[in-house]
C-alpha cells in the first residue's frame, strides 16, 4: 500500500513539475522515461499527460505492439507498447512489480493523433545539464530518432521525436 502511495506521490511530484515546466519557460527539456531496459527522452512540448496504465481494451487484427484502446479521461487513446514498437516485436510480459511502475504517456494534444504509449517507468525530467556527451542517431536507426544522450553516470538515452513518430507510415498502420 505504502509502495502505492509513493508511486502516485511521484507521479503527482512529475505532473506538477512538468506544469510548472510548462509554464515558467524552458527548464527541463525532455520526460525521461524507461522501456523494456531502454531509457528514451519524450521532448517536454510532443508530450501530453501521464495515466496510470491498467490495462487496455483489445482490438482483433492488430500489431502485436498495439495493445488496444483505452478510456483516458473521457477520450479514446490507442494504447502503443512503446518497446514492442521500437523493437518491431511482440511486447514482453510484464511482472506484478513493473506493472505497477507502467505508465501512458499521451502524445500532445497539438501532435492530432490520440495516442498513448506504455512505459515502464517514469524516470523523471531531464535537460541538457544532465548530460555529459551527445551523439548523431546510431546509423539505420528510425527517423524519430534524435541525438543520443550519455549523462554522467555513462547511461545512454536515446531521444524520441514524438512528432516524427506520429507520423511514421509504420506507426499509423496499426493493422496486422
Amino acid at each position: 500500500m505504502a509502495n502505492r502511495e509513493a508511486l502516485r506521490e511521484l507521479q503527482s511530484r512529475l505532473a506538477s513539475r512538468l506544469q510548472a515546466a510548462r509554464t515558467e519557460g524552458v527548464q527541463a527539456s525532455w520526460l525521461a522515461v524507461e522501456a523494456a531496459g531502454a531509457r528514451y527522452l519524450f521532448p517536454l512540448a510532443q508530450s501530453g499527460e501521464i495515466f496510470p496504465f491498467s490495462s487496455a481494451q483489445h482490438v482483433p487484427y492488430t500489431q502485436a505492439w498495439f495493445l488496444g484502446v483505452a478510456n483516458l479521461r473521457g477520450g479514446l487513446y490507442g494504447v502503443v507498447d512503446l518497446a514492442g514498437f521500437v523493437a518491431g516485436r511482440a511486447p514482453t510480459m510484464r511482472s506484478d512489480a513493473t506493472r505497477a511502475e507502467s505508465r501512458l504517456v499521451a502524445l500532445n494534444a497539438l501532435l492530432e493523433v490520440n495516442c498513448a504509449l506504455l512505459i515502464d517507468r517514469l524516470a523523471g525530467l531531464r535537460n541538457l545539464d544532465a548530460f555529459s556527451s551527445s551523439a548523431e542517431p546510431p546509423e539505420g536507426s528510425p527517423d524519430y530518432f534524435g541525438s543520443g544522450y550519455t549523462d554522467a553516470n555513462g547511461v545512454y538515452w536515446q531521444e524520441i521525436n514524438l512528432q516524427a513518430l506520429s507520423q511514421q507510415s509504420e506507426f499509423l498502420s496499426i493493422s496486422a
